[in-house]
């Protein structure tokens, strides 16, 4: 059970770093914050809880080798002055910010939960 509770965190922490730090370092140069910095700056201090944190792209026959966590969408719920909203924000990091499948599923779902 330990293994398995590390793998977890393991792949948590994979999530939260999930675009390359080229990509990083090119947002942060032309001034731009990443998904997680803007969902942070919008949201009450500490409010935000994620959402398919570690779903990944189902595009197989794509020849995509890459499979990072969060599909290049940021989903989750926290509040704004203590009301409570639902939120997504696209992450340029990971593929480009590209919309997919799973990437359009995760924003669909978090619609569904705000209402």
């Amino acid at each position: 059970m330990t293994q398995r509770l590390a793998d977890l965190a393991e792949r948590k922490q994979e999530a939260l770093h999930a675009g390359s730090e080229r990509s990083v370092e090119r947002q942060h140069a032309k001034g731009k914050m990443l998904a997680r910095e803007r969902i942070e700056y919008l949201l009450d201090e500490g409010s935000f809880h994620e959402l398919d944190m570690l779903a990944r792209h189902r595009a197989h026959e794509s020849g995509i080798e890459e499979r990072p966590y969060t599909d290049g969408v940021i989903t989750g719920w926290g509040t704004i002055d203590g009301r409570k909203v639902f939120v997504f924000s696209q992450d340029f990091t990971v593929f480009g910010g590209a919309l997919g499948e799973v990437f359009a599923e995760k924003i669909h779902k978090v619609m569904d939960l705000a209402l």
